[in-house]
């Protein structure tokens, strides 16, 4: 039994807990990941590179083949694009296949998946009230939250490495527990295909992911027979069974150019710097893990101090090097983006869960350090948060509303509550004010906040600018100067993405609808002129490009072609 059941603590939580943890768990993430799911415009860059790229497998019945617009995109598997093409054939009711959320139901289901999983492998090695505290905290993190409503891979990886994980981890305690048995075939072969899920997902993250974990936890032991309880010649077979059809279908398809543009520029590139302008120097997950690991953050600092003190336990040993292997990994890849971190993550809360719930009633000193520094780096953040959800429509929309800065306020409030818990004692109802912390400020920042920021919805707003203009006839849109993938999903797989003076020279041509920046609005009119071509504006839109943080000033045109001099 966990210790809040042996002090009494919240007894009847703990009890409901005990009872229905995965239903609760459920609940209560539903809650936080379903605001936005519908109502969040495609987002840039990834989400809608990844939705259109499913679009266009549907459009063309093409599901080995990966393409955006007239282009190969040769820098992922194929595996996250079949899920959402089911996803959308299903829910989609759209002749142009333009509704994103339809994309979403993978990575929302996918979360799901990870949240069980996550209670099923700290299960391995602890009790009820354990798993449900540190899937619980994975669950709520800022960065689980946010990849749960978009259509990329990174939430259906997260499940596939937990799963990976969670098989790993038995192999590994049957070696070191007495009386533990090693993982029967079938559950071995559950995990080789968790990972066969992950390389079809995102190529060879995952492998990178347990290699680290496997290389790390052997070497700090001496010891590597332990690995042999995988049945890894049945795994291995079992991989290359499930993912070799795709491969060799891609690489005759597009004649080995995938491998070269997926592991030679994109995973390769990535490893030796910083591949498109996303370099950062190591430390950068470090300073962000306030903020996206949030509210998990109230179990950080501890977790870590009870990583570090209990390290000799075989269960702890191996959630450190979970953690730490990754870390490294992530920190030393010069190429960074911040959800890139996410596999280290759940190694993270699942200490932080033991510390919550460990035995002892007694506190050090250094205990007590580590668990007020994360409360106050707790509350800090959630301050913040509550100010942005008011603050931002004032700068980015069209004005803020007081229920924002109440809602805010209130979430605030409620932080407030949990860091003042925390700072006192290790209470589980710190915990539970977190996440009633998180159900007010995440719903109020996607349904409240966001729908307001329309300075940031440049994609949406053309796209409804062009509806109101477009003819039965015209042909597809050209667009010049705001070029987000977004923009192509909205209005269609044809879109021409060209600069000023060829968008001029195709305008002039076939005549239509041209959406063009202001800065390459010289070169477009230039171009007009010498083609005898006329341009009638019909709208303006001004906004802010966040993907290249550029204020946005966009003239829609409807053009006529001029005829021969």
């Amino acid at each position: 039994m966990d210790t809040a059941s042996q002090t009494g603590i919240f007894p009847k939580i703990s009890a409901l807990v005990t009872r229905h943890p995965i239903a609760i768990l459920f609940a209560i993430c539903f809650l936080a990941w379903a605001p936005g799911l519908l109502t969040f415009p495609p987002l840039d860059r990834d989400e809608s590179r990844f939705a259109q790229a499913t679009k266009q497998m549907l459009e063309t019945g093409d599901y080995v083949d990966i393409r955006f617009g007239d282009g190969p995109r040769y820098k992922k598997p194929a595996g996250i694009h079949w899920l959402q093409a089911i996803s959308t054939e299903i829910f989609n009711q759209s002749p142009k296949r333009d509704v994103i959320w339809t994309y979403r139901i993978p990575s929302f289901l996918g979360a799901f998946a990870a949240l069980s999983l996550a209670f099923w492998v700290v299960r391995a090695f602890a009790g009820v009230e354990t798993a449900f505290y540190g899937a619980l905290a994975l669950g709520l993190t800022l960065l689980v939250s946010s990849e749960a409503k978009l259509s990329k891979t990174d939430a259906v990886l997260i499940a596939s490495v937990l799963g990976c994980q969670g098989v790993l981890l038995r192999a590994y305690l049957s070696d070191r527990l007495p009386g533990r048995e090693a993982p029967s075939l079938a559950l071995a072969l559950l995990g080789w295909f968790a990972f066969s899920v992950g390389v079809l997902l995102k190529g060879p993250i995952i492998l990178g992911v347990c290699f680290m974990t496997v290389v790390s936890i052997s070497w700090w032991d001496h010891e590597w027979k332990w690995f042999k309880r995988l049945h890894p010649w049945y795994g291995i077979l079992l991989v290359l069974v499930l993912c070799l059809p795709w491969g060799i279908a891609i690489g005759i398809e597009s004649h080995g150019l995938f491998y070269e543009k997926s592991l030679g520029e994109d995973f390769g590139r990535k490893l030796i710097g910083g591949e498109e302008t996303h370099g950062a120097p190591p430390g950068y997950y470090l300073a962000l893990v306030s903020f996206s690991f949030w509210p998990a953050t109230l179990l950080l600092i501890p977790g870590i101090w009870y990583g570090i003190k209990h390290r000799a336990e075989p269960v702890v040993r191996y959630l450190v090097c979970w953690a730490a292997g990754n870390w490294v990994l992530f920190e030393a890849a010069p190429t960074k983006l911040p959800h890139y971190i996410l596999p280290a993550y759940p190694a993270l809360a699942f200490l932080g869960a033991l510390w919550l719930t460990r035995p002892e009633a007694n506190e050090s000193k250094g205990e007590t350090i580590a668990r007020r520094a994360s409360a106050v780096l707790f509350g800090i953040v959630a301050i913040l948060f509550a100010l942005i959800a008011g603050w931002a429509p004032d700068h980015f929309g069209s004005g803020s509303v007081w229920f924002l800065y109440a809602a805010g306020g209130i979430g605030a409030a409620v932080a407030l509550g949990a860091t003042v818990i925390a700072w006192r004692s290790r209470n589980p109802k710190a915990i539970a004010l977190a996440a009633l912390a998180c159900l007010i400020l995440y719903p109020t920042f996607a349904l409240g906040t966001a729908p307001r920021l329309e300075q940031l919805w440049l994609s949406p707003r053309l796209n409804e600018a062009v509806q109101r203009h477009i003819q039965p006839n015209d042909p597809p849109v050209i667009a010049s100067g705001y070029t987000e993938p977004s923009l192509v999903f909205l209005l269609g797989t044809h879109t021409k993405l060209l600069n000023g003076k060829p968008a001029g020279e195709e305008a002039a041509k076939t005549g239509g609808l041209a959406l063009i920046g202001s800065d390459q609005e010289p070169r477009f009119q230039a171009a007009l002129q010498a083609s005898h071509a006329s341009a009638q504006a019909l709208e303006t839109i001004d906004g802010i490009n966040y993907s290249r943080g550029l204020k946005m000033h966009i003239t829609l045109y409807r053009v006529t072609p001029g005829a021969a001099p």
